[in-house]
């Protein structure tokens, strides 16, 4: 029998590693203790049913032209031949590119380079502006560089205090919350999710107010005198215009605006500041908004103002959600970038890059539109005419699905390369089947920066061809030679992002399948001031100077990570400290047996199978990839990037004043009801693939509305009632489920099937033209 071949699971950011046993009786999956994420050998329920993607019998095998089968060089030929037609007629920009943030860097930087060599066109932007937009361009004005996580994930098991804003991995990437075991959880989320029920304190924003709330905490810290004046004066700039800016949010106007009591405010900044060790987290919660970007600056500045940013064991970070959310914002499918996370509108840039592409400067495209700006324009008279779509489902997952799936069917010309037939390539003129996960090679850069390789194990259906191959025969058909093997495309990578940001040029694919250093034996050069403790900080663990803080007592048993396919526990962090219910603000909550997954609906089990606790050791010997930037083949990769200096001019952190605005949209007498979306442990993204493996279907086999018991009451609505969902752009439907882990104000849904983003608002942040996914005002009524 053939040995199993390493490779990385195919959904989220976290990448855990598993092997794949491809035998005459099917396919086996096995979890890898070799990757730091999932160590322990723990996967989610996705990843035990991930064999199932490969053989479930809804694959696309032949290239569709008008939904007929013809072979390759007609269908690229038809492509061809109206793309060369739609510019010729329109210009470069009538034709667009949308991308994915599950694309491997590879498919990324090929995909940028075929939109501005190839096409010339400057409409190209990726569907991670849904995803990790806000974050990025906070971390870039604070920091100077984005890298979601500037820490290996396996540093947080050590932290005493983990604030978790905006975030569910308990439920979207359950392997990464064993790295949680060993601190105290503070999460901020309007609803009592599968995270918050394993909280030390929750507090439960209105949807929204993030921003407010994290704007109060900032202020306590202040007026308490807990800031760390140390650090402020030696490692940042800007702190005192963001000290003026707080004056107007004292604690008492906060708890007013967000429905979070002072008490609990107080509790979770005493809790940070008094912490040897704690980090600042957020996620899509946070970060969906159009506010989003000063959301999560605002964050950012409370993990400046204690001194977390750039200290070993400490820090902030972003949890990125797609397989590729990193690497794939990192090399050209952005709509203002070139590979190495350069900006296409910096000379230099330019300069190399196309030294690189063997083109002239000139010839490059500048920037283009942002991606629901580019799905807006299709087929309007200044809009493209025509668009290549990979990897991404825009029926499904835009902002007012409804409008975006109008101006799809308005184009000249829409291509799309999928596995399956989604929801958008079911309106493509000409669909091209292409590989996926484990029947291609090709590298992925995780949510810590940690560059990976994903192997082939399978050979690919018959009539399958790579996305690679497809860009590559699309080039040469529009008079260009693109390499189609991703060895010598991630070659050509490494050569193109050298002296960038995101430098990936001391990294092979031979470096990545042979690293044996522990990240966490890894120190930058040079001594680190900050590295270790700033100050003395009382040992949160014993609730010392934490009022009301109490024994944290032993989170023995952990088992939070593996996540049996048919659903089961969450985990037990039994007899931790009780608290009362606060209705509407917060909750310090009773971690007590959860194991009978009983206040888990519809979840995996989320067990480590190894019985390894928060994050051990992962030992010599055992492959842990290689973090950018590695500038060189000799350099050792920057798993913790800021230790030294952060990426600015001067090599300080920027404190940056942000105000709250509220959401975009507010609710009234028309639409009287918050809904705020996201997604479920048993489905992925737009459930493109989730929904065709039947263990997955069968977990939660339909959309559904959560709502409080006293609104159900109100509307006259039972569980497992028909609900209509209904905002100013169109309408949803799903079954009740009627549960008080949501507020009585807002609806929850989940955004896998058509129908959720019928209703969310596009409106954008000014900054990085994130839409606003979390919150909108609708209107709730049973289906009668």
């Amino acid at each position: 029998m053939a040995e199993p071949v390493k490779t990385h699971c195919p959904y989220c950011a976290l990448q855990c590693g598993m092997a794949i046993s491809a035998t005459a009786s099917g396919i086996t999956i096995t979890p890898r203790t070799d990757v730091p994420a999932n160590a322990a050998g723990a996967l989610c329920q996705k990843g035990w049913t991930a064999a199932d993607l490969l053989t479930n019998g809804a694959r696309l095998t032949s290239p569709l032209l008008h939904g007929r089968p013809v072979d390759w060089d007609v269908a690229l030929g038809h492509v061809a031949d109206r793309l060369s037609a739609i510019r010729l007629e329109h210009g470069p920009d009538g034709v667009a590119v949308f991308g994915g943030g599950g694309l491997t860097n590879e498919k990324a930087y090929l995909l940028g380079k075929l939109a501005r060599v190839a096409l010339g066109t400057s409409q190209i932007d990726y569907n991670g502006r849904f995803c990790m937009s806000s974050a990025a361009a906070a971390s870039i004005r604070a920091f100077g560089m984005d890298r979601g996580m500037p820490f290996p994930v396996t540093d947080l098991a050590g932290a005493d205090v983990v604030l978790l804003a905006g975030a569910n991995p308990a439920e979207t990437m359950p392997p990464f919350v064993r790295h949680l075991d060993g601190p105290r959880l503070i999460v901020v989320d309007p609803r009592r999710t599968a995270t918050a029920r394993l909280a030390w304190l929750h507090l439960r924003p209105a949807p929204g107010t993030d921003l407010a709330l994290a704007l109060g905490l900032l202020h306590l810290a202040v007026a308490e005198d807990l800031v760390d004046a140390a650090y402020v004066e030696e490692r940042t700039s800007g702190f005192d215009a963001v000290r003026t800016s707080l004056a107007a949010w004292w604690p008492e106007r906060v708890e007013r605006i967000t429905g979070v009591p002072v008490p609990r405010m107080r509790e979770a900044v005493r809790a940070l500041a008094y912490a040897k060790k704690a980090y600042v987290l957020t996620g899509r919660g946070a970060e969906q908004h159009a506010q989003g970007t000063d959301t999560v600056t605002a964050f950012v500045n409370l993990a400046l103002a204690l001194g977390l940013p750039g200290r070993l064991g400490s820090g902030y970070g972003c949890l990125t959600g797609q397989g590729n959310g990193q690497g794939g914002r990192e090399h050209g499918q952005k709509a203002d970038q070139l590979p190495g996370y350069r900006r296409i509108d910096d000379p230099a840039a330019r300069e190399h890059v196309a030294g690189v592409w063997g083109v002239d400067p000139g010839d490059l495209p500048g920037p283009g539109r942002s991606a629901f700006e580019l799905l807006e324009a299709l087929g309007t008279p200044a809009g493209p005419k025509a668009m290549l779509l990979f990897g991404s489902n825009p029926v499904v997952s835009a902002p007012d699905s409804a409008r975006v799936a109008e101006r799809i069917r308005s184009l000249d010309l829409l291509v799309v390369c999928d596995v399956v037939m989604s929801e958008t390539a079911a309106l493509a003129d000409v669909v091209f089947p292409v590989t996926q996960w484990a029947e291609e090679t090709g590298t992925m850069t995780n949510l810590e920066g940690r560059v990976l390789l994903r192997r082939q194990a399978v050979r690919p259906p018959p009539g399958v061809r790579s996305d690679l191959e497809v860009i590559a025969g699309l080039a040469r058909r529009l008079g260009h030679d693109f390499a189609d093997e991703p060895g010598k495309v991630f070659e050509e990578l490494r050569r193109a992002s050298a002296g960038g940001p995101a430098d990936y040029s001391g990294i092979t694919y031979d470096r990545i399948t042979g690293e044996t250093e522990d990240p966490r034996e890894t120190r930058d050069e040079g001594d680190i001031p900050y590295g270790g403790e700033v100050r003395d900080r009382a040992d949160v663990r014993s609730g010392a100077g934490v009022p009301g803080g109490g024994e944290v007592g032993d989170r023995a048993d952990v088992r939070s990570g593996a996540g049996v396919p048919g659903g089961g526990e969450v985990g037990d962090r039994a007899d931790v400290r009780s608290g009362a219910d606060v209705p509407g603000g917060g909750e310090v909550r009773d971690r007590a047996d959860v194991r009978s997954g009983a206040d888990v609906p519809d979840e995996g089990e989320v067990r480590d199978r190894a019985g390894v606790r928060g994050g051990g050791e992962t030992g010599q010997g055992r492959e842990v990839g290689v973090f950018w930037p590695c500038p060189a083949p000799g350099h050792p990769g920057t798993p913790r990037p800021f230790l030294g200096s952060f990426a600015t001019p001067g090599g300080r952190a920027r404190f940056v004043p942000v105000e709250h605005r509220g959401p975009a949209e507010e609710i009234d007498d028309d639409y009287p009801v918050y809904l705020t979306t996201g997604r479920v442990l048993a489905h992925y993204q737009s459930g493109a693939q989730t929904r065709r493996i039947a263990a997955l279907a069968a977990a939660v086999p339909e959309p559904y509305v959560e709502l409080h018991p006293d609104l159900a009451g109100r509307l006259d609505i039972g569980a497992g009632d028909l609900v209509r969902v209904t905002s100013r752009r169109g309408q949803g439907q799903g079954v009740a489920r009627i549960s008080d882990a949501i507020r009585s104000d807002t609806v929850f849904m989940p955004f896998h099937w058509e129908g959720a983003n019928r209703l969310t608002n596009p409106a954008l942040d000014p900054t990085s033209r994130m839409p606003e996914f979390k919150v909108c005002a609708v209107r709730v009524e049973r289906v009668t």
